[in-house]
C-alpha cells in the first residue's frame, strides 16, 4: 500500500500570526468570529504553548483576504495593546492525505526528508489522523511538491 493517496498544492495563502495573543478561549473565539463576520475562510490553525504569559496563534487565509485581515488586525490591536501581528503572504500549502495514514509509520519522516532535501522555508505544519499539511514560501512550491511526491508516492 502506498503511504499517501493524494498530494495537493494550494497557492496564494497568507499566514497570520498573533504573537502574545490573549490566552482565554473567549478572546480566541472573538478573533475567529470577527474573521467569520467578514466572510473569510480560515484554513490551517495552530496555537503554541505560552512563551511567557501568552501563547501565539497562527492561521492561514487566502491572499485575496489579506486587506480584510489587516483591518481586523487593526481592531484587535485597539483592544489588545500588547498583541503583535506578523503577516507573511504569497505562500503555498502542500497537503498529503490518506484515509489509512493512522497506523502507517514513516509518512512524517518522508515529508521532513523532502523538506530537508529542498531546504524549504517551512512556516507552519498541521496534521490530523488522515492528513499532513505544510505551509512554505511560494517560490519553492514546484521543487518541494515534486520531492514530496517522489518520497511519498513511490
Amino acid at each position: 500500500m502506498k503511504s499517501a493517496t493524494k498530494v495537493t498544492l494550494d497557492e496564494d495563502i497568507t499566514l497570520i500570526s498573533l504573537l502574545d495573543s490573549p490566552i482565554n478561549n473567549a478572546s480566541v473565539a472573538e478573533i475567529f468570529r470577527m474573521i467569520s463576520d467578514e466572510n473569510i475562510d480560515v484554513d490551517m490553525i495552530s496555537q503554541t504553548l505560552p512563551n511567557g504569559s501568552n501563547p501565539s496563534l497562527s492561521f492561514t487565509v487566502s491572499d485575496n483576504d489579506f486587506v480584510k485581515v489587516l483591518s481586523i488586525s487593526s481592531k484587535l490591536r485597539e483592544k489588545h495593546k500588547d498583541l503583535k501581528i506578523k503577516v507573511i503572504s504569497g505562500n503555498c500549502k502542500i497537503s498529503i492525505f490518506n484515509e489509512n495514514m493512522k497506523g502507517t509509520p514513516g509518512i512524517a519522516s518522508k515529508v521532513f526528508d523532502a523538506l530537508e532535501k529542498t531546504n524549504a522555508n517551512v512556516y507552519m505544519i498541521t496534521t490530523s489522523e488522515v492528513d499532513m499539511s505544510v505551509l512554505i514560501g511560494k517560490a519553492q512550491n514546484e521543487e518541494v511538491l515534486n520531492e514530496i511526491k517522489n518520497s511519498i508516492l513511490s
